[in-house]
């Protein structure tokens, strides 16, 4: 059967490609990372939509149990093939993108935590030898791990975590216990039924003297028959709001011991005597959290922009209303309200792009300095990456939510891949770190160096420079001035919140105290700030690139429409800082508005680039050929529901109903 790009295409989407204005084998380059980039994932994509293995049922129409185990079975079907596609998934990256492919975006039952940060943890936090015993076996995929942080009663306080282990000079071993019902590990992917190591966080104690959370080694199930070990309590939470091809799991641990060699020593050691040997950096134990908020930037960017496709290319074939009456239906991307709720979106799921190429860029950077003993910028990468985590999902979320709500009535059912999409993206705002939890981190670290010097940090040398005479008239048309208009509101913000902070101690108040008392103004200027970190990162790539004059121009037009949606959103915070007056406000809305007919010609093309296929996408409305309406009666065909043309429960339930009075006559 021919893929969906072969088939014939909706004429109305047809005409919305033929009208774009830029290069798109340009934009398509830098979106997918370069021609051989490119190339390279477009063959990983054809080789698996070409396998006829892959293919299974529609997860719409399965249980629970169902998906859990075709999950499974792609899964291990995926490493069982992974060897014949040579030198195409040797790069872990690439192997990545493989897996994603395979499980269409959804959990992967074997890899979520395995890859995502039970493998890291070995390589950032691990000795050589214990990367010998474990890492290997563990990308060779002979052992299945996780990582069991977060526990029935803490989550994003790790200094709460209860669970302990207590090291015995001795036998030279750990205990690790769960001494609380609230200790018990609670929500780890692949914790409950697959995994059979785990990375298990707990409170170090040696010599009577807790040294805080460590990372420990923990077999939970038998390499031979995967019964649990003795000790060991675990198994599955439970269904939940989304995730439930994974098998996110409970581990109680009963007095377990494990070798001194279990803990992860590459930054802190217990000797055999039971001393202990601080890191060089106490955060370096949260390494692997880092990493992986640096990497929720990423995924907020692609979250958004896979449910950008799905509605702008819907709204580019449904056709709703009449105008004026004997007219036409147009269609409903032509009207400026659609266009209003869809284009600043497109527009913020390309300014997150360019955030998460210099989040992870900056990742790279930070730690590989730290490889080399240099950890000064170890804490403005926690805080840029506490702050853009908790700012791009925010945003990616209620993002979903609008998209799926353009969609209209199709928009609720699964066949439109927004209400699952919406599901999976969820957890982003609290796991690795609670939204507001991570703002407030953010916001102290602002606050620190509002109140003490930057440090030199380039993210927040902005805080002490003086800041810019702006005009009596602000042009809001040059970005060069609306950045500068984000930068002293966040400027503005920054300094209220440590002023108030100041009052508060001068007061008497010491400045744990102070700094609870203002956490609302803190989270307002770590809002403030991440948002001119992105509109300025956005601006100076777009300036920095090479781009042909056709595509500059688009993407321009994309940052001016994110910055100016930003000010017209946020247009009270600006005014209070007397960056803005009424009649600027006014202005900017109507610049909003007049920038939506300058992205229309390109809509379409804008989401095409990013290149999701039809199965990455899983939706009925988004489909690359437009053709929506057939497939949605396809779609509906698949119900349970459409077995027979007489459902079982008609002579069960229905008919004795419609037939009791005569039946009661007899």
């Amino acid at each position: 059967m021919a893929s969906s790009e072969e088939q014939k295409i909706n004429p109305d989407i047809q005409k919305e490609r033929d009208t774009r204005t830029f290069d798109y084998e340009e934009l398509a380059m830098l979106l997918n990372g370069g021609k051989e980039e490119r190339e390279k994932r477009k063959k990983i994509v054809s080789i698996v939509e070409s396998d006829r293995d892959y293919d299974g049922p529609d997860p719409s129409f399965m249980s629970r149990m169902d998906r859990f185990e075709e999950w499974m079975r792609k899964s291990s079907l995926l490493v069982r093939k992974k060897e014949k596609l040579g030198e195409l998934v040797q790069d872990h990256k690439d192997f990545m993108f493989y897996n994603l492919n395979v499980t269409k975006k959804r959990p992967n039952v074997f890899f979520d935590l395995h890859y995502g940060m039970f493998v890291p943890t070995l390589m950032g936090q691990a000795t050589d030898e214990q990367r010998a015993k474990w890492l290997i076996p563990a990308i060779n995929h002979e052992i299945l791990g996780t990582y069991a942080q977060t526990e029935m009663g803490h989550g994003t306080f790790l200094r709460g975590l209860e669970t302990t282990a207590h090291y015995d000079p001795e036998t030279e071993e750990f205990e690790i216990h769960s001494p609380t019902i609230s200790s018990i590990k609670w929500w780890p992917g692949t914790l409950g039924k697959t995994c059979n190591h785990a990375i298990v966080m707990a409170q170090l104690y040696t010599r009577g003297v807790c040294h805080g959370i460590h990372a420990f080694m923990v077999q939970i199930r038998n390499m031979e028959d995967h019964t649990s070990m003795p000790g060991i309590t675990l198994g599955d939470i439970g269904p939940k709001f989304g995730y439930n091809e994974n098998d996110n799991g409970f581990l109680k641990l009963d007095h377990v011991r494990v070798p001194r060699d279990n803990m992860l020593m590459k930054h802190s050691q217990v000797l055999e005597d039971g001393t202990y040997v601080a890191a060089p950096r106490k955060n370096l134990t949260y390494g692997t959290m880092t990493m992986v908020r640096s990497f929720i930037v990423r995924d907020a960017a692609y979250a958004l922009a896979r449910a950008c496709t799905i509605a702008i290319r819907y709204s580019a074939v449904r056709r709703q209303s009449e105008l004026r009456p004997g007219e036409p239906e147009p269609q409903i991307l032509s009207y400026p309200t659609q266009q209003h709720k869809l284009f600043p979106l497109l527009a913020t799921s390309y300014a997150f792009f360019f955030a998460q190429l210099h989040m992870v860029e900056m990742y790279g950077s930070v730690n590989e300095a730290v490889g080399k003993g240099d950890y000064s910028n170890m804490q403005e990468l926690h805080s840029v990456s506490s702050g853009l985590k908790a700012f791009t999902t925010w945003t990616t979320n209620s993002g979903i939510e609008v998209c799926r709500m353009s969609c209209g009535g199709h928009g609720y059912s699964l066949a439109s891949g927004l209400p699952e999409l919406y599901t999976y993206f969820t957890p982003n705002c609290t796991y690795e770190g609670e939204n507001t939890v991570l703002m407030l981190q953010n916001a102290r670290y602002l606050i620190k160096c509002a109140r003490e010097g930057s440090n030199g940090a380039k993210s927040v040398a902005y805080i002490h420079q003086d800041a810019p005479q702006m005009r009596q008239y602000v042009d809001l048309n040059d970005l060069d001035t609306i950045c500068k208009l984000y930068e002293q509101r966040a400027r503005g913000l920054v300094k209220f919140a440590a002023n108030k902070v100041e009052e508060e101690v001068r007061n008497g108040e010491d400045l744990v105290g102070a700094l609870n008392k203002v956490s609302v103004h803190s989270v307002r200027a770590a809002n403030a700030h991440c948002h001119y970190f992105v509109v300025k990162n956005f601006v100076d790539e777009i300036k920095t690139l090479e781009l042909s004059p056709g595509l500059r121009s688009v993407l321009m037009d994309l940052a001016r429409l994110y910055a100016l949606d930003g000010l017209s959103k946020n247009s009270g915070e600006f005014m209070e800082e007397g960056l803005l007056s009424g009649k600027d406000v006014k202005q900017c809305h109507q610049l909003v508005v007049e920038l939506l007919p300058k992205i229309r010609p390109n809509a379409v093309s804008l989401v095409d680039a990013y290149e999701f296929s039809d199965k990455i996408l899983m939706s009925v409305l988004g489909r690359y050929d437009g053709n929506v309406y057939p497939n949605l009666l396809e779609w509906a065909m698949k119900s349970e529901l459409n077995k027979t043309d007489v459902i079982p429960a008609y002579e069960k339930h229905i008919r004795p109903l419609l037939k009791r009075h005569q039946m009661s006559k007899l």
